[in-house]
């Protein structure tokens, strides 16, 4: 008797038989192409998009009133943003969600592309640069050599098709990656006692609704940072924010992609609890505007898995919102004595005095490694090794950030260190050639595997890669301002939550279907 359920492999074949599945290379369907009507919209909205972001924009930001220069660093600066502005575009219309590269272009085009052009016109940063203008002229040209590297391994990428998973390669090891039932489970309960663990800690759910100076006091006083080392704070806070989040995810996936999930009371029971504790501990009032960007992102890419409106309109609006919104979303950092009042004559004044100082960083750390060399990948296994504590690695590297930082002079050292100056302290142009060929390489790859996996072929409401893809595109943004130093604790926590649920056995996740 044949059985009228089908497996995910069976599903996968008859994917590739319905109309608008393209056969992939290696016989693996691809998701569908958007309809005609979509198509047809965007070829509307392509000659606006491009000109808006190409163009129009840049054109503006020219012609702002400034004592810049109108030098090498000026047009190199114009053609990184043009560039940028050209591949977001494509992000954006491309018949293919790509999440993790339009994340990458969407930073790139405002924080490595409009913003320091605006800066640069303006002729004012907001840091200092003590270096010659040539290290300017230095950095922006290697920003644009490492993304037309990140595009090249992207392209490679694209021509390696994905290895097709066959029934007898299924099993430990095989299979795709979905959430074990169990160690869900567990994860759940793991959330709610760090969570709690941590908000105790600092003395109640109050505190978290301040401001982000009152938790960092909080901390401070709590006993658990000890002199030269956050190591353990670090900890602390990162288990008390991240399983609550990846629970979170989790379980809004199952809602989101499973009818028989929204059909059981405790399910979303157990999502409306995960919801409040995470308005707690990952609430925007308590938290950097960068985390709170990728909880906020993460819950609408896992919310709406396979909707392309959504995706466009996160890459579309972020623009505007990284330009307008996100300048001024520091009004919970301090508290009332310490707010510092936003003066703003023009939109483009907050680009050149608050946030966007990656590429002026840049360019003060070509200056710094030019007065005592490379480090021959010290600072990239000083990232690696984030977790060894000061007191025994005595010469366990600071962030490179502060350590550029430091080397200026500066009281204020929590300044940003962007991927390409974490490649180049280590191995200079080299190193920023090859490690953003190879990270263009492992995105592209990974989008390809996401976009399967959202799909009605896909491991179902328990993917793994369904929930780490959007959470590593929210976290894109921390791990490319930087330093990587900072950036490595949660991001390994979230991967050893992740390893901790994961399961291969394929023929479960079709019985949670």
């Amino acid at each position: 008797m044949t059985s009228v359920h089908t497996s995910a492999q069976e599903q996968a074949a008859l994917a590739v038989a319905r109309p608008g599945w393209p056969r992939a290379r290696g016989g693996v369907p691809e998701p569908p192409e958007q309809p005609i009507a979509w198509s047809m919209l965007s070829r509307a909205l392509s000659v606006p998009l491009i000109l808006g972001l190409v163009c129009f924009l840049p054109a503006v930001i020219a012609a702002q009133p400034g004592s810049g220069v109108r030098d090498t660093a000026y047009w190199l600066q114009l053609v990184l943003t043009c560039y940028a502005g050209a591949r977001l575009a494509t992000m954006i219309l491309s018949t293919r969600r790509r999440l993790l590269q339009g994340v990458f272009w969407m930073f790139v085009y405002i924080a490595m592309g409009v913003a320091p052009f605006a800066q640069v016109v303006i002729g004012q940063t907001p840091t200092p640069m003590v270096g010659p203008r040539q290290d300017l002229v230095t950095a922006i040209a290697m920003v644009l050599v490492g993304c037309a590297a990140f595009d090249l391994g992207a392209l490679l990428a694209s021509r390696r098709p994905l290895r097709r998973r066959t029934p007898s390669t299924r099993g430990p090891g095989g299979g795709p990656a979905v959430a074990h039932p169990v160690r869900l489970r567990l994860l759940v309960l793991l959330a709610f006692a760090a969570s709690a663990f941590y908000v105790l800690k600092l003395g109640g759910p109050s505190v978290f609704f301040s401001s982000r100076q009152e938790i960092t006091e909080t901390v401070a006083a709590s006993g658990v940072v000890s002199e030269g080392s956050n190591v353990g704070s670090a900890f602390i806070k990162g288990f008390g924010q991240v399983p609550a989040l990846l629970a979170l995810l989790f379980y809004t996936r199952r809602l989101a992609t499973s009818y028989r999930a929204r059909r059981t009371p405790s399910t979303a029971l157990v999502w409306v609890a995960l919801v409040a504790l995470n308005l707690v501990v990952n609430n925007p009032v308590s938290n950097a505007r960068y985390w709170f960007l990728t909880v906020l992102m993460a819950f609408v890419f896992t919310a709406f898995p396979s909707s392309a409106a959504i995706y466009r309109m996160v890459l579309a609006t972020g623009v505007v919102g990284a330009l307008v919104v996100f300048p001024y979303a520091d009004k919970f950092r301090y508290d009332d004595e310490g707010q510092r009042p936003a003066q703003s004559a023009s939109v483009f004044e907050p680009l050149v005095t608050k946030d966007y100082d990656q590429m002026v960083m840049f360019a003060n750390t070509i200056s710094w490694v030019d007065t005592r060399g490379h480090t021959y990948g010290r600072q990239l296994t000083g990232s690696a090794l984030f977790f060894v504590p000061r007191a025994v690695w005595s010469g366990k590297p600071e962030d490179t950030g502060v350590r550029v930082g430091q080397w200026m002079g500066l009281r204020m050292t929590n300044l940003s260190a962007p991927l390409w100056t974490e490649f180049w302290v280590d191995f200079g142009a080299s190193g920023v050639i090859g490690g953003l060929a190879l990270i263009g390489y492992a995105v592209a790859r990974t989008d390809r595997r996401y976009a399967r996996a959202v799909t009605r072929a896909g491991p179902g409401p328990g993917s793994v890669l369904a929930i780490a893809a959007p959470l590593i595109a929210g976290y894109t943004f921390i791990l490319l301002r930087g330093p990587l130093l900072q950036a490595a604790g949660k991001l390994a926590i979230a991967a050893l939550c992740l390893l901790l649920v994961s399961t291969f056995r394929e023929q479960r996740a079709a019985r949670r279907r």
